[in-house]
């Protein structure tokens, strides 16, 4: 998948909120870049790439307020995958909570750290009321029902409204974003 909001999040957020964003695919994944090795697991083996992603984050890029965010299938990959006690919280859009169980629910509620749910109001997989029952075991989540967007988040409220939340979790300090910005290159 190569999802234009993650593409958006990593053009925008280190320049306007000093956000680093290291975006991935799991296995057999295509996307513009090409395939990924490895075969679709239905989130069972991609479990190693989440791992792997997470530790790689810490280890080679050593960041340091690391937050995992997913969309789509990516929310139950964070879910179910990223217990990592070194990461800060869970930000999920769009969660369809296909695979998911109610005890990987559970699991967070016994962890102190944040999770956050953006649901488009016209989200075909999983709206706003359909959320509030399914998330209903994860009662400490905070879930964000956001009006007039659609699962893929298309349009630029949308990405503003995703990326300003990302922003107020993980980086206070720079919120709101700028609605422009001028990028200055220095020349030698």
């Amino acid at each position: 998948m190569d999802s234009h909001i993650f593409r958006k999040a990593a053009n925008r957020l280190p320049d306007l909120a000093g956000i680093a964003v290291v975006r991935f695919n799991t296995r057999g994944t295509t996307s513009e870049a090409g395939t990924s090795e490895g075969e679709f697991d239905n989130g069972k083996n991609e479990r190693l790439d989440v791992e792997a992603m997470i530790d790689y984050c810490f280890t080679e890029l050593q960041l340091t307020n690391l937050w995992i965010v997913g969309w789509s299938f990516g929310t139950d990959l964070a879910l179910q995958h990223a217990k990592d006690p070194r990461h800060k919280g869970l930000i999920l859009l769009s969660p369809p909570l296909r695979t998911t169980t109610r005890d990987e629910l559970l699991y967070w509620t016994t962890d102190p750290r944040p999770v956050v749910a953006l649901v488009p109001e016209f989200d075909e997989f999983l709206n706003p009321m359909q959320a509030m029952e399914r998330f209903a075991p994860l009662h400490t989540i905070e879930i964000i029902p956001v009006m007039e967007a659609k699962h893929l988040w298309v349009g630029e409220p949308s990405v503003a409204r995703v990326l300003n939340e990302i922003v107020l979790r993980v980086a206070p300090l720079k919120a709101p974003l700028p609605t422009h910005f001028q990028h200055t290159s220095q020349t030698s």
